[in-house]
């Protein structure tokens, strides 16, 4: 891939802030302490999972180690899509930083590519979330997580963004068969471990997963909109 400049990858990302708090990723100096998300990682981003654990007031680690990474994968999948569908730029996320006190997430500086076309841009964003990111997280989780729920949390948090994208931008969804939200959305549904963990339900990517996050175990929670345990048509 072509390098993109940096000013044009700074653009994109600041653009993309603006459709919500999960697109929102920040570039140089920041307040507070950070430190590589690779450590994060390795740590299964304990210091969140501590954080629902007291939250919601349950035992089950599981639950919150399953939230915490459905809601990293959805600060990974936000932005990225944002910048490749609106801006055809694919950020460069390997120096990716991490609040130490929180979600939050940054690059130092901003660098990335101009995105490829075709199933080439399904592989290589692909491989930035799930493979350079998703993966070592789940490898360094502390608790017990089935793969197969963590792959339908990265599922519905694509499908999630990806949906977010489309209601904030109408004009794409015309001619859906040449959308490219769409295009990108379903290839990635049918790439690797993604593959099988959900369907889209309509042209606005009403998403059905095949697992569920847990959250409805949570004293107090519920089912999530497009939680398998939940046979109402969408």
């Amino acid at each position: 891939m072509r390098p993109a400049p940096p000013e044009a990858v700074a653009a994109a990302l600041t653009d993309v802030a603006d459709l919500g708090s999960f697109f929102s990723l920040a570039v140089g100096e920041a307040d507070g302490e950070w430190r590589p998300v690779g450590d994060a990682y390795a740590a299964g981003l304990a210091h969140l999972v501590a954080g629902r654990v007291a939250r919601y007031g349950t035992t089950e680690q599981r639950i919150a180690a399953s939230v915490v990474q459905l809601g990293h994968a959805a600060r990974l999948w936000a932005p990225v899509l944002g910048c490749v569908l609106l801006h055809g730029i694919v950020p460069d996320l390997g120096e990716l930083q991490q609040r130490t006190d929180g979600p939050a997430l940054r690059l130092p500086a901003p660098r990335g590519w101009w995105a490829p076309s075709g199933e080439a841009l399904t592989r290589v964003v692909y491989r930035l979330v799930m493979d350079e990111h998703l993966a070592p997280l789940a490898a360094g989780l502390q608790v017990k997580v089935a793969a197969g729920l963590l792959h339908g949390n990265a599922a519905s948090a694509m499908a999630e963004a990806a949906r977010d994208i489309l209601r904030h931008h109408p004009g794409l969804r015309t001619p859906v068969t040449r959308t490219p939200v769409t295009r990108l959305a379903v290839g990635l549904l049918r790439t690797g471990d993604l593959r099988g963990r959900g369907e889209f339900t309509g042209p606005d990517l009403g998403f059905r997963r095949r697992s569920c996050c847990l959250y409805y175990r949570v004293p107090g929670g519920r089912r999530c909109a497009d939680c398998s345990l939940d046979r109402t048509p969408r």
